[in-house]
């Protein structure tokens, strides 16, 4: 039996007025927008200090970021890369969002993700194994999950409530539920959300490979084919670097300030399996979508478009599927944006409720990479050629190990 969380927002939905990110395929909203229309990868052996030894692992980096300008006065030298990439990423959405209008009391801040810093962390203590009493200070702040709320406050100003919350790889849309309940109740004027960048060290990737989670060596000489969610040959997730960050506003507030409206969200879902285990749910992941369903006042037939969770994983895509045709979604158009940025973990469900607001301002649908045969042909399928549609309704999902499923609905304001 489920536990479950429903969020009803149908008579006054969370509006979304601003969003920023960084992936490895772009660094800010414009070049993501042009990635996800060409259907641009760049998956290859990642070379991270301290996230490869003696195996290589296949994902997709960051290029080095660019800093804004105004973080020049702040030492960020003890800043981890999930921290960089976060202060990024929040840039562009708070000036996207014009939050500089809006008192910093009335902002929120929620960080989805936990554990996010362990390269950064390993990689100090690798440097210091020999002298440990020479560690940095700053490692007592690095370890704790509050370090990126408390350096994105202080560089924002913001003042209202602020936390970090783990959901494994449903933690981005954890937190975007989150602060969609934040405002709609009246807790907060705005709530600003971080998919926080999930920073792998060796051990983790180690681990998930052993677990048989993420991708095999399978296509260690083509490493531009290894991510293909919902394909024949999947076998595995394929690790993407990547954060992104959403503004989310109180409805009238953001109608009285006249803030540009990105998309609303009129219902969400979280529903347990009460397993701590990795495998998926089938009843968990039926059970969040009809929720999510009732909470928007929406059918099946009323879903435009579905970004899917969509992983690679052999289990997880076939049950997935499974739940999409019990619900009566199989005939929506759906594809597989973690095909083009990867399985970025902490940050996926964020950024990928990004790639569908994205999508829906522009009238497209990006192609799913290496689709070339899809466990389930009789779905909807968007394969290797962008298409042009009209999308007023979507759906987005994102499950996490330890029996965790969330669903929300995202509609044109």
């Amino acid at each position: 039996m489920t536990d479950s969380i429903a969020v009803n927002m149908r008579n006054s939905p969370a509006l979304i007025t601003g969003m920023g990110a960084v992936t490895a395929i772009g660094q800010d909203i414009t070049a993501i927008s042009q990635s996800l229309k060409k259907g641009t990868s760049v998956f290859s052996f990642m070379t991270r200090e301290g996230r490869c030894s003696d195996d290589l692992f296949i994902g997709a980096e960051l290029p080095a970021l660019t800093m804004p300008t105004q973080f020049d006065a702040y030492n960020l030298s003890t800043c981890s890369l999930s921290a960089k990439a976060a202060l990024v990423a929040l840039q562009q959405a708070w000036t996207d969002a014009r939050l500089d209008t809006v008192e910093p009391e009335k902002i929120g801040l929620i960080v989805g993700g936990s554990n996010v810093q362990q390269r950064h962390l390993n990689n100090l203590r690798d440097k210091r194994k020999n002298a440990p009493y020479f560690i940095q200070p700053s490692y007592a702040l690095n370890f704790m999950d509050s370090d990126i709320c408390g350096i994105c406050t202080e560089l924002f100003g913001i003042r209202g409530s602020a936390f970090s919350l783990g959901g494994a790889s449903a933690s981005g849309q954890l937190a975007v539920i989150e602060a969609a309940k934040a405002v709609t109740s009246g807790a907060l004027d705005v709530c600003v959300v971080v998919g926080a960048l999930m920073d792998l060290s060796y051990w983790e990737c180690h681990a998930f490979s052993s677990l048989g989670a993420m991708g095999s060596s399978r296509f260690s000489d083509a490493p531009t084919q290894a991510c293909r969610p919902f394909d024949q040959q999947r076998d595995g997730f394929i690790y993407g670097e990547g954060c992104g960050v959403l503004v989310l506003e109180r409805h009238q507030h953001a109608l009285q300030r006249g803030a540009h409206l990105r998309g609303a969200i009129p219902g969400c879902a979280v529903v347990m399996d009460g397993n701590r285990n990795p495998d998926p749910s089938l009843a968990g992941e039926i059970a969040v979508i009809q929720q999510v369903l009732h909470n928007s006042a929406m059918t099946a037939s009323d879903i435009d478009y579905i970004n899917p969770h969509g992983s690679g994983s052999v289990l997880g895509d076939d049950t997935e599927l499974q739940a999409l045709a019990k619900t009566g979604l199989r005939s929506a158009p759906l594809n597989a944006t973690k095909s083009l940025f990867g399985h970025a973990l902490s940050a996926a469900g964020c950024l990928e409720i990004i790639a569908t607001l994205i999508q829906m301002e522009q009238g497209f649908l990006h192609p799913s990479l290496n689709l070339d045969n899809p466990i389930q042909a009789d779905f909807n399928w968007v394969t290797t050629t962008r298409h042009e549609t009209n999308i007023k309704q979507a759906l987005s999902l994102s499950y996490g190990f330890g029996g965790l499923n969330t669903a929300v609905c995202i509609i044109k304001p």
